[in-house]
């Protein structure tokens, strides 16, 4: 198997959790990985850990929201680092609170991160894949984005645009040689969850039917599947490793 050996990924939100289990799947399999976090301790923690399995791996400071920094990272990953071959968006932020409540900056914030950020990695890497014919761009959405949640409003309506725009995006991509897909993950055991309320924590335990908080690591495999060369004929699809919490025939 091909997989991911001798590609360079760029990961938001790579400091922890999800993104860092992912960069570090992807160093196993082979990858160099430019590790993006707002919280550039967290990138430099991740990037230390790839290059002690042997890759080659870049810290970068990053605001995903801004599409002028954006732009600045991926030029500078990839003079340091060569072509980017795989995009992974995942930085995110949770919040709760009723819609009655909600504020226009925090419903703005909310899609500033997860949807605006997206579109703006998409955007800086489009130019060279498509130059090249090839690429991987994933991002993460979330269960929520087809449940709902109580005091979520602002979060599963971002996280639902991410899933809209994989679909159209794939689309319109179909004959490049790029794909599009998404991870939707239920409830995973990452700092941004244990940073809500213990007994919402254990209530969302029980309604899981595995009664197990997901791992980094199952989302982790997931996105490493769905970047891999064996991948190339799947696009436009929402993954979501929930341990059973949302089942779908499709």
């Amino acid at each position: 198997m091909a997989g991911v050996a001798g590609k360079t990924a760029l990961l938001t939100g790579a400091g922890s959790g999800i993104g860092r289990a992912t960069a570090v799947a992807l160093a196993k399999g082979g990858a160099d990985v430019v590790v993006c976090d707002i919280n550039s301790a967290g990138a430099e923690e991740t990037a230390q850990a790839l290059v002690d399995l042997g890759r080659k791996a870049l810290a970068v400071r990053l605001d995903v929201t801004q599409l002028d920094a954006v732009q600045r990272a991926v030029a500078q990953a990839e003079a340091e680092c060569g072509p980017l071959d795989i995009v992974f968006s995942n930085a995110g932020i949770g919040e709760q609170v009723a819609f009655t409540d909600m504020t226009e900056a925090q419903w703005d914030r909310m899609f500033g991160v997860h949807l605006n950020g997206t579109y703006n990695c998409f955007q800086a890497v489009l130019p060279g894949m498509r130059r090249r014919d090839w690429g991987r761009l994933i991002s993460t959405s979330s269960m929520g984005a087809f449940t709902g949640g109580v005091r979520l409003a602002h979060y599963c309506a971002a996280k639902a645009g991410i899933a809209g725009l994989t679909i159209a995006l794939a689309s319109e991509l179909a004959r490049t040689g790029i794909t599009v897909n998404a991870v939707a993950p239920g409830v995973i055991d990452t700092p941004m969850v244990r940073h809500s309320p213990p007994r919402w924590v254990d209530k969302m335990t029980k309604t899981i039917p595995m009664r197990r908080l997901g791992k980094p690591e199952d989302i982790a495999h997931a996105v490493v599947y769905l970047v891999s060369e064996e991948a190339g004929f799947v696009t436009g699809q929402i993954l979501s490793p929930n341990g059973g919490s949302y089942m779908k025939w499709c």
